[in-house]
């Protein structure tokens, strides 16, 4: 130890036997900083931090230690400056520095900091806040990561051709072609609604900051944190537009949404098209598993979405390669005796085939080629 770890020590409180450790850390490096010895103090959250970061100022080693389930946080004096690290989970920490000035408490906080990363973000790589309501105050808590997000590009291919031209054109939108506030993903589950809804912050990262909410049935129903979602923290490039995402709102976004969800989709259309919003570039994303038929006629009125737009399921890769149209009569065909679907016990261990798309198909059965046509009861007939 140092004479001023010593002197720090001396003039410290004591703590009892079941005190944390990381409150006797922070306690020990506040204690200058209350006497009036360092008077200034600045601090920083961070996320992600590496395993290998020292958060220390190069060249300088930590006095005091303590390792928890692999977190390691430190305490360190240096001259005219003490720092405390301490590293929470989820790979975040915090970082405070108290010194004799200002400037200084700056600058060894600002080369603490760059010692958390290591690396260079990659062309995918997004900065996306995820919110989450805290305590019973209706606090909302913002917490920042970066992740890898796919170009639409290399999506595009997955998705159905009617809903790709929709996707092409959200793609594309830049602030100046923003009319209304309310983007709509709608289709079943597993269509690649939240896959769409990344390619979407990969390719608004230049213009637009994305925050997903978690909890989207809290955030219209208390006041509280939707006000705090909705005015944000505050941001380094105030200039750019904000994307809220919040996934699965069936219930919001729903027929009975006003009858089941009371205030909640009156605010949703507050912050998209009403006072609440006014003044703020705001966009609204929202997925629901609903078909449009079943949601709220306010959510989908003419003016209200910038986009509204279906992703409906692939086709059944099952189905057997070489199946080719045919012109469907205008005149139904008798029902067949052997068709499977009027005579469920007529083929025995054969699956029936519904021809609802009216094609001709080959299929095997029995280790022989079958041939197959369409029958009046809406089945197909084998023969």
């Amino acid at each position: 130890m140092t004479a001023t770890t010593t002197e720090t020590l001396d003039r410290a409180m004591f703590f009892g036997g079941n005190a944390p450790m990381e409150g006797v850390l922070n306690s020990l490096a506040m204690e200058p900083f209350i006497t009036g010895a360092q008077p200034h103090s600045r601090a920083a959250e961070i996320t992600e931090v590496s395993p290998e970061a020292t958060l220390l100022p190069p060249g300088v080693g930590a006095d005091l230690t303590y390792e928890l389930d692999g977190r390691h946080s430190h305490l360190a004096f240096g001259p005219e400056w003490t720092l405390v690290a301490l590293r929470r989970r989820a790979g975040a920490a915090t970082v405070c520095v108290s010194a004799t000035s200002g400037e200084l408490a700056d600058e060894v906080l600002a080369a603490a900091v760059r010692t958390a990363r290591t690396g260079t973000p990659g062309e995918s790589a997004v900065p996306v806040g995820f919110w989450h309501v805290q305590g019973c105050g209706g606090a909302g808590v913002r917490a920042p990561r970066t992740m890898d997000l796919p170009p639409w590009q290399e999506i595009r291919g997955n998705y159905p051709r009617s809903a790709v031209t929709a996707l092409d054109t959200l793609m594309t939108v830049r602030p100046q072609d923003v009319t209304g506030r309310l983007i709509l993903l709608h289709g079943p589950a597993g269509t690649g609604k939240t896959t769409a809804v990344r390619a979407l912050a990969h390719e608004w990262r230049d213009w637009c900051q994305v925050d997903n909410v978690l909890d989207p049935e809290v955030l219209f129903a208390d006041p509280g944190y939707l006000t705090s979602v909705v005015l944000g923290e505050e941001r380094a490039d105030a200039r750019k537009w904000r994307l809220l995402i919040l996934e699965d709102c069936d219930e919001l976004v729903g027929a009975d949404a006003k009858r089941d969800s009371g205030q909640a989709l009156s605010r949703l259309l507050n912050l998209t098209d009403g006072l609440l919003g006014q003044g703020l570039d705001i966009l609204v994303c929202l997925t629901t598993n609903e078909n449009v038929a079943r949601l709220h006629p306010a959510v989908v009125r003419p003016g209200r979405c910038l986009a509204e737009i279906e992703i409906p399921p692939l086709p059944d890769p099952r189905r057997p390669l070489g199946w080719a149209p045919v012109r469907r009569s205008a005149r139904r065909a008798p029902p067949s005796p052997s068709c499977i679907a009027c005579e469920p016990r007529s083929s025995p261990g054969s699956a029936h085939r519904r021809n609802w798309a009216g094609f001709a198909v080959r299929r095997n059965r029995g280790g022989r080629a079958v041939r197959v046509r369409p029958c009046g009861c809406g089945g197909v007939a084998w023969s």
